[in-house]
């Protein structure tokens, strides 16, 4: 049987005309399906984050101007977000929604409670509705510092 391969007309260098065919057919198959899957980062979502103005603050009330950023850092506009009492403790949440520049200032009055040094107000994002943005991994946190 190997003798009969060897000495096929329709054979290029040795290999049988169905393997040669079967070859090519693959090789485009692959190129194909390349070609696809480099397109489909398109169809991932990507994750947001915010980027609080200052980033460290007192107790009491004050502006905070929140930037949401998408993963290269480009802001992100129509997002709304979430001011919530984290290990310092807001009078109550506190939402707003970016603007085009992707910034939202919020009015935040936190405290923090007897013989606590600092604690943290966290933030949540919603992101705009169609589109790829999400918001799964935790955020930024405000820092806040009893002053001395």
């Amino acid at each position: 049987m190997s003798d009969s391969l060897w000495h096929d007309e329709r054979a290029i260098e040795g290999l049988p005309i169905r393997l040669v065919i079967a070859l090519v057919v693959g090789v485009a198959c692959l190129s194909v399906m390349m070609s696809t899957i480099s397109g489909i980062e398109t169809l991932q979502v990507t994750e947001v984050d915010v980027e609080p103005h200052p980033e460290v603050a007192n107790p009491g009330t004050q502006d905070v101007v929140v930037t949401v950023v998408d993963s290269k850092g480009s802001p992100v506009s129509g997002a709304t977000v979430v001011a919530k009492s984290g290990t310092a403790t807001l009078s109550s949440v506190t939402t707003g929604e970016t603007g085009s520049s992707g910034n939202v200032t919020l009015s935040l009055s936190p405290s923090l409670g007897p013989n606590q040094q600092d604690g943290t107000v966290t933030f949540e994002v919603k992101p705009p509705a169609g589109s790829t943005y999400e918001d799964a991994r935790s955020n930024t946190d405000l820092l806040v510092v009893e002053s001395p």
